[in-house]
């Protein structure tokens, strides 16, 4: 018997929104993270982010904008954690 999966995280309307390559890549990244089990934290993408920490802190802000991800509440300011929103909320 096949074992179950759960399904991939990456949504395809993320490429019919006109987003930066950047911000698109930023996206995959963090999709990567939650299909690996992991939390999408920025020290969790800045070990995979072969751009600058600039460029990766202006992605994220795009992506927290448009309500792609959003900050998840913890009790602990400087390990923010991300989660990813259902793409029927995003902007």
């Amino acid at each position: 018997m096949p074992i179950p999966y759960p399904e991939p995280a990456m949504r395809q309307k993320i490429f019919s929104m006109g987003l930066a390559v950047e911000t698109v890549s930023l996206y995959l990244l963090c999709c990567a993270l939650v299909d690996a089990g992991m939390p999408i934290t920025l020290d969790a993408l800045a070990e995979k982010w072969n751009e600058s920490i600039g460029l990766l802190d202006r992605e994220l802000k795009r992506l927290v904008e448009r309500n792609i991800i959003q900050k998840r509440a913890g009790d602990d300011p400087a390990a923010v954690v991300y989660q990813l929103v259902d793409e029927k909320n995003w902007q």
